[in-house]
């Protein structure tokens, strides 16, 4: 099991830069597939960026260029480097941890989430 908890949110003006920490506790957190995600009012819950325990990683497409997702496993932190933020990008930031079962079935682990508001 794995506890989640994020932070570096904030107030930012459009064109800013941000970046967020989720720092994992539990063990093996170099066995999970790591995410980034995120939900505006009204609207459901969207992968912004992803990174696999080897290091791969993938993107939104409306992210590509801006944000840059990372993971330290030496510190059990995964990171997200947002910058050119625009008021489209507000919304709260959740990391997640997924731990793949098997080839069908995964577990997934959720933080409380962080709020990004980008607003002049």
């Amino acid at each position: 099991q794995v506890q989640l908890v994020e932070s570096g949110g904030g107030l930012v003006q459009p064109g800013g830069s941000l970046k967020l920490s989720c720092a994992a506790s539990g063990s093996s957190f170099n066995r999970y597939a790591m995410g980034w995600y995120r939900q505006a009012p009204g609207k459901q819950r969207d992968l912004v960026a992803r990174i696999t325990s080897a290091g791969t990683t993938n993107y939104a497409d409306s992210v590509k260029g801006r944000f840059t997702i990372s993971r330290d496993n030496a510190k059990n932190t995964l990171y997200l480097q947002m910058t050119s933020l625009k008021p489209e990008d507000t919304a709260v930031y959740y990391c997640n941890a997924r731990l793949q079962l098997t080839l069908l079935s995964a577990r997934d682990y959720w933080g409380q989430g962080t709020q990004v508001t980008v607003s002049s």
